[in-house]
């Protein structure tokens, strides 16, 4: 019989977002401050005072003899996945890839299995799915032109029944669909929770471990964006990407987050069709409206997502108002930001728009937050205002400050680089920019006032 003092394990409390623990249920998580998301997890076992050494697995060796042909990447078939994933996919390698309801992360992990299917020399690849039928994932199938004799379907919510997939078809490519509809039988709690979520992940990425196997996973999102589930979550996986959106453009951007092999800010661009999801090597196209004849109020920037410049066109609307409080509607740009431009163009540039309802946005849906592009916003500002074009092939690069100076923006060299090979022959830079393309007729301008002797 156990001794009258021991007392039974008390149950813990685990929050569903950070995972932080509690001896006791509450309803605002204390580590993240969110509420009703503590839940009732399995008590964590006592730590053993001391641990007896046993035999290795596999004998310690030096660094340089160790085989690097069974860790070499390989292609996914999508460059622009490869792209971000560092070469490709390396074997034994977990994925995440999280993103809002309908952005698209199965239509592209169904062309992904299908790319992989086509290669003999990889294997077949396996695709579960907890959320849809077998069914449903046919037609997704069939309207993108997926179908294929070595893509394998399954449509499984329990681990073990995986795992028993993945013994009988013995893919080279394994993706789960998603991560948050899978349980574990020797885990407590439902499908989704944090113990369910550990689990399976744990198991599945001692599978991939032990077979060499590459596993993508899917995983949810919360509404602030984030990844749902523990943070323990992209913690023990090795590539984590976000798959990103607006629901009114085509545009898709993939984004490394964490990358054991490779580069953890590259961007991939794709843009949504009817028919699936096609890669977009060359986005800049997308964001610029190249017009016969120019127009006020536009101004061209060139942007940095990850390592890749892409030129975006921003465009401002003034109109004269009656009204005490003029409108101030921004769409792709950061409002603050907006804002700031307008007071600095009204102190040091002598363009005032207290009296004038102001409009700006971006062309083609895309979200510019860097301060790269404040002067682009100011000179687009201007040229409505004074109701005078900016030169035509003219792009835009330089922060703005508080007190009208032009300050000083990283990589203004692979910018205009971007710019000159889609035409754009002249630009204007803040000082110290580096060395500079031959073929861009680069001026400097220090402050607010030089930048807008353009549209005097």
């Amino acid at each position: 019989m156990p001794p009258k003092n021991t007392r039974a394990a008390r149950p813990a409390y685990r929050c569903a977002d950070c995972g932080h623990e509690v001896a006791k249920w509450v309803g605002r998580c204390p580590g993240c401050q969110a509420w009703g998301t503590v839940e009732e997890a399995a008590p964590a076992r006592p730590a053993l005072a001391k641990v007896s050494a046993g035999a290795p697995a596999t004998p310690a060796r030096p660094i340089a003899e160790v085989d690097l042909d069974s860790a070499r990447a390989v292609s996914t078939g999508i460059d622009e996945l490869d792209r971000v994933l560092g070469g490709g996919i390396v074997p034994g390698a977990v994925v995440l890839l999280a993103g809002e309801p309908g952005v698209g992360k199965s239509t592209l992990l169904l062309e992904v299995a299908h790319r992989w299917a086509t290669s003999s020399a990889r294997g077949p690849s396996l695709y579960i799915t907890g959320e849809e039928s077998a069914g449903q994932v046919r037609l997704r199938a069939e309207r993108t032109d997926s179908v294929h004799p070595q893509l394998y379907l399954g449509a499984e919510s329990d681990l073990s029944a995986v795992l028993g997939h993945v013994d009988a078809v013995r893919p080279g490519l394994l993706i789960v669909d998603s991560v948050q509809t899978v349980q574990s039988p020797d885990a407590e709690g439902s499908p989704g929770g944090v113990t369910q979520v550990r689990a399976v992940t744990t198991a599945l990425v001692a599978l991939a471990k032990e077979r060499g196997l590459p596993v993508v996973l899917v995983g949810h999102v919360t509404k602030d964006g984030a990844v749902a589930g523990p943070r323990v979550l992209e913690h023990l996986v090795d590539v984590v990407l976000h798959f990103e959106g607006d629901r009114h453009s085509a545009l898709r951007m993939l984004r490394g987050v964490k990358n054991r092999f490779g580069p953890a800010d590259e961007v991939g661009c794709f843009e949504q069709r009817d028919d699936g999801i096609a890669e977009v090597p060359d986005p800049s196209g997308l964001f610029i409206n190249r017009q016969e004849s120019v127009v006020d109020g536009t101004a061209v920037t060139v942007m940095v997502e990850g390592k890749r410049p892409l030129l975006v066109e921003v465009q401002a609307l003034l109109m004269h108002t009656q009204m005490a409080m003029p409108r101030r509607s921004v769409s792709g740009l950061d409002s603050a930001r907006v804002s700031m431009t307008l007071a600095v163009l009204g102190k040091h540039g002598k363009i005032p728009t207290g009296d004038h309802d102001v409009f700006a946005a971006t062309v083609g849906g895309q979200r510019v937050s860097e301060p790269a592009a404040d002067l682009a916003v100011a000179m687009a500002i201007a040229s409505s205002r004074k109701s005078k074009p900016l030169p035509p092939n003219l792009v835009v690069i330089g922060e703005v400050g508080l007190a009208g100076e032009i300050r000083r923006v990283n990589g203004v060299g692979r910018r205009l680089a971007e710019a000159a090979r889609l035409g754009f022959d002249r630009a204007l830079v803040p000082p110290d920019s580096g060395p500079l393309p031959k073929d861009v007729r680069a001026t400097v301008v220090s402050n607010i006032g030089d930048a807008l002797k353009i549209v005097r």
